[in-house]
């Protein structure tokens, strides 16, 4: 192989006759460079932004879920807590009653879903870590506080610093028929809103927490709730645990860990992240025709060549190597390229944030666009550029030069 690749080495750098052909060759050089540099750079966008809802999610989201398969609620008091406890690697567990209210403050209202949160909350969620507004505290004798998602918040027009202006919370009643008169329908109780949090738009224009005896005593419970959240400890395997919560409870129960709990949304990314790869791959193999063009008409300039070497007892393979040494130069150079141009813009984005994302305030929780390497986009880039970069220069190898080929002697 080193003799096809001097020579493939000298075709491409020397000047040749026809100064189209060194255009031709700079042009797929290019094409392929600016092909395998979007790839890059969009891959390593879409990481930086599945990693930055990943993260979001996680803040909130318990590591395990526990619900009910049938119904809505379950009796605390039949479920085995102190078993559950007991599991090697289940660090807390807090209590939950989910439901949806309408609120109302002044003369805005909004239909949204309430969450009540036992004292534990903070221990299974990194809630402390997203408010944005205010403080959390969710009780305090018998005051019963609510956080807020920021979306909310601002819907509503929500002024924090406004204690004695409360929000009134409605539900309506378990068991009870509409009424003429719509307050024997619902229960309504007040709530002082003390703070507010920004996970993501799900979360930040629906969810309110509350205090898990609020939640009851609007819903008229007593020991019931809607799940049980658990926090597992650093450094446990995740699906041994479930695996002992679900042996555990049996099948009356679910047991969901983060990526079950929204699943849909992780399957959105990545079929997302495939269909650009794949338009991406669509266009940069496009670009390579340029080089079926460069390799044909570098074929019919060097015919005297290929006699040249013929003459000398080259075979037909040794001069068709020549020709797809040279198509792999070209698509193996613009890879090389593209990799470090686009490695270096993702990194001038990652240090700098030089491109902002635009948007109102508090619109979004970062700044700029959102960037993140991953190795393996980066081989399976290079890949695909050397599978595309080898077909390109196949073809013409194999329908032109054979035809030079078979007529020089």
């Amino acid at each position: 192989m080193k003799l096809p690749l001097f020579i493939a080495k000298r075709y491409l750098l020397s000047k040749k006759s026809h100064n189209l052909i060194n255009i031709l060759s700079g042009i797929s050089v290019g094409g392929v460079t600016i092909g395998t540099m979007a790839l890059i750079i969009v891959l390593s966008v879409f990481n930086g932004f599945e990693s930055l809802v990943v993260k979001l999610f996680n803040s909130f989201n318990p590591d395990m879920l526990i619900e009910v398969k049938e119904g809505k609620t379950f009796d605390i008091k039949d479920f085995p807590v102190d078993k559950l406890k007991n599991i090697e690697g289940v660090a807390n567990y807090c209590e939950i009653v989910e439901e949806n209210a309408l609120l109302r403050y002044k003369d805005k209202q909004q239909i949204v879903t309430i969450k009540g949160v036992d004292r534990s909350f903070t221990k299974v969620s990194s809630i402390n870590k997203m408010m944005v507004e205010g403080k959390y505290i969710l009780q305090k004798d018998s005051l019963n506080f609510g956080i807020f998602g920021l979306g909310i918040l601002n819907m509503m027009e929500i002024n924090l610093s406004e204690f004695a202006t409360p929000v009134s919370v409605y539900i309506p009643k378990r068991g009870k028929n509409m009424s003429i008169n719509p307050e024997e329908s619902f229960n309504n109780e007040f709530i002082y809103p003390v703070g507010a949090f920004s996970i993501q738009q799900d979360f930040d224009t629906k969810l309110v927490l509350i205090p898990l005896r609020f939640a009851r005593k609007m819903l008229d419970y007593t020991t019931e709730v809607t799940s049980v959240e658990v926090s597992i400890a650093k450094g446990t395997d995740h699906d041994r645990v479930q695996k002992e919560i679900k042996k555990l409870l049996g099948d009356k129960f679910t047991v969901k860990n983060r990526y079950q709990q929204q699943e849909l949304i992780y399957k959105i990314m990545s079929a997302e992240k495939l269909a650009i790869y794949l338009i991406l791959s669509f266009i940069l193999f496009i670009a390579a025709f340029n080089i079926v063009g460069s390799l044909s008409m570098l074929i019919m300039e060097k015919k005297k060549d290929i006699d040249i070497l013929k003459s000398m007892g080259a075979g037909d393979k040794l001069i068709k190597n020549i020709f797809m040494t040279e198509g792999l130069l070209i698509s193996l150079t613009g890879a090389l390229l593209g990799l470090l141009l686009g490695g270096i813009i993702c990194w001038i984005q990652m240090e700098f944030g030089v491109i902002p994302l635009e948007g109102g305030r508090g619109a979004f929780v970062i700044k700029s666009y959102p960037v993140e390497f991953r190795a393996l986009d980066f081989v399976m880039v290079f890949i695909i550029v050397f599978v595309i970069g080898f077909i390109s220069a196949w073809y013409p190898v194999r329908q032109i030069s054979k035809r030079l080929v078979n007529t020089t002697v």
